[in-house]
């Protein structure tokens, strides 16, 4: 009878949280917002820089939220949501964004997409998604969305985040 072989588990981290969050600040990333129309109607959107492209064909991208996030439960069982790249000009947006128990709607213009998922004014580019999977890795969720449209203004400079901190410039 052969022996099992233990599958290789990886070696326990050598660093604590903050040094992790710190390391990976270092990497520049542009800053989105992810809309979404709940079931009952309710906007919900947040600020994210953990976007990505998966596949061209067919068209997919990716992004991840907490498991700990109060919009989870709405982004898990909605069928759509939109994610918005920010332009430069946009940090105000980014914030508002990023702040809880607020309305984070208030005074933000946009025009509904797919699924009613809000489009925001002025984005660098544009992304409407049918929620296609979700995978639990660690203390997030990823959500993998197939394009259904797309669109980008030409020439928009991008809102960028590194070290902690907004970039509405960039060297070329």
């Amino acid at each position: 009878m052969p022996l099992s072989a233990t599958p290789p588990r990886a070696l326990p981290p050598n660093f604590s949280q903050p040094e992790f969050r710190k390391a990976l600040g270092m990497f520049a990333t542009g800053v989105t917002i992810v809309t979404a129309r709940s079931g009952d109607g309710t906007l919900i959107g947040l600020t994210a820089n953990s976007f990505n492209s998966v596949s061209l064909a067919p068209p997919l991208v990716l992004w991840s939220l907490s498991r700990a996030a109060g919009s989870l439960a709405a982004f898990s069982t909605g069928s759509h949501y939109a994610i918005n790249i920010l332009s430069a000009d946009q940090q105000d947006l980014a914030r508002q964004f990023s702040h809880r128990g607020i309305d984070r709607f208030a005074g933000v213009r946009f025009t509904p997409g797919t699924g009613g998922a809000p489009l925001l004014e002025g984005a660098a580019a544009t992304f409407e998604c049918f929620n296609r999977s979700r995978y639990e890795e660690g203390d997030h969720v990823i959500f993998v969305g197939e394009v259904e449209r797309c669109a980008h203004r030409a020439g928009a400079s991008p809102l960028l985040y590194h070290g902690g901190k907004f970039y509405a410039e960039h060297p070329l």
